[in-house]
């Protein structure tokens, strides 16, 4: 008789180990550069930090602004990793290094990065996915100009292709977006003073990309893609049963049509609108006096 107790099967206990639950994903997002996104991510990484949790840097960009690179003080940075490329030295950000350290809160700016070749994904976006999938809450940054369904959008409007994009569904996966958000006139006086590039960058991005109605045109679409993702979010709640009654907040289209020939176009340009803002539209025809003093063939 054997009495040796039984071993466990390894592999049935692996089976039996319940996954690590989904890491929650944090974008901080705004209208472009400069606008604060890396310095509201770090100011909110230390103050959890001073409630106790686990936080690390994997990627953060200062670009030599001082009151961001402040932020990073008492935060531990993770070790870049080097690749070499066509004879030089690549830093990026060690993968591996980061799942094994398994902290609660890495912080990752930059989402639509390209990584160098030889990593394991070629986007800082899927890595990110890795870190969520291994149960790593995320903290990361994004402009407007890198989301995938509005590149061309920004392309019409500033001139200049963006080619690093995030793909949409992976933005509103998110758990939460914050917007950042900066009034153009502040974000210029910004840049004059030094504060987002450096001296003769800063000159030539006032002159280009950093121009006024860019910069207006970009805040635009920025607050109506927040303003969306709120909208998807209170459909949500709406449609989740047993929840409380919640008054709507889209605005009503209304239509007036009147006899004249272009009516029938003013008819699908509205139901198009409506489709579009996901809004209930209604069409009213005005009955004028003109009408009666037309043919009865015309009426």
């Amino acid at each position: 008789m054997n009495d040796e107790p039984l071993r466990p099967d390894p592999d049935r206990l692996l089976e039996q180990t319940p996954p690590p639950h989904r890491g929650k994903l944090k974008i901080f997002f705004g209208a472009c550069a400069g606008v604060g996104k890396t310095w509201a991510m770090l100011a909110q990484a230390q103050r959890l930090r001073a409630q106790g949790l686990d936080v690390v840097i994997g990627v953060v960009e200062t670009h030599g602004r001082e009151e961001t690179a402040a932020l990073l003080d008492g935060l531990t940075i993770l070790p870049p990793k080097r690749h070499s490329h066509r004879g030089r030295q690549i830093r990026e950000f060690d993968l591996d290094a980061a799942l094994a350290r398994r902290p609660a809160l890495i912080l990752m700016d930059e989402l639509a990065h390209s990584n160098a070749p030889g990593s394991r994904h070629p986007k800082r976006w899927q890595d990110i996915e890795e870190l969520l999938e291994a149960g790593i809450d995320v903290f990361t940054t994004v402009n407007v100009q890198h989301l995938e369904s509005l590149n061309d959008v920004v392309s019409g409007v500033t001139g200049i292709q963006v080619r690093e994009t995030v793909p949409d569904p992976f933005f509103d996966a998110a758990d939460e977006v914050v917007l950042v958000d900066l009034p153009p006139d502040d974000l210029r006086q910004r840049l004059n003073e030094g504060k987002v590039y450096i001296a003769g960058q800063a000159e030539r991005a006032i002159e280009h990309f950093f121009r006024k109605g860019n910069l207006i045109a970009l805040r635009e679409l920025a607050l109506r893609r927040t303003a969306d993702r709120v909208d998807d979010q209170m459909r949500a709640w709406r449609a989740h049963p047993g929840e409380e009654k919640v008054w709507h907040t889209r605005d009503a289209i209304l239509l007036c049509i009147g006899h004249n020939t272009g009516s029938e176009k003013l008819v699908r340009t509205a139901a198009r609108l409506a489709s579009r803002l996901g809004s209930v539209w209604h069409a009213v025809y005005v009955e004028t006096p003109t009408l009666h003093r037309l043919p009865e063939k015309q009426r």
